[in-house]
């Protein structure tokens, strides 16, 4: 059996978190849904917008939607 040093225990809970972001769009709604609440119970409200805006960047379903709203801002030529 593997020894779980202090510096990879430390570690875990942000790979583990970058994991999710990755597929969170794959992910049931059920769980897309407790998880989001789990971060703001825990992070506090003021997350919850931030949170929001990074994972709607992550979902296949929104993340067009979101690409296509971005103004595209005029060259330096005034094109």
């Amino acid at each position: 059996m593997a020894v779980i040093t202090h510096e990879i225990s430390k570690r875990l809970p942000q790979a583990l978190g970058e994991a999710v972001v990755r597929i969170w769009g794959h992910l049931p709604q059920d769980v897309q849904y407790h998880l989001f609440e789990d971060v703001v119970a825990h992070q506090g409200e003021r997350m919850r917008s931030h949170l929001a805006i990074l994972l709607h960047e992550k979902h296949p379903r929104t993340y067009a939607s979101t690409r296509a709203r971005e103004v595209l801002e005029p060259d330096s030529l005034g094109g």
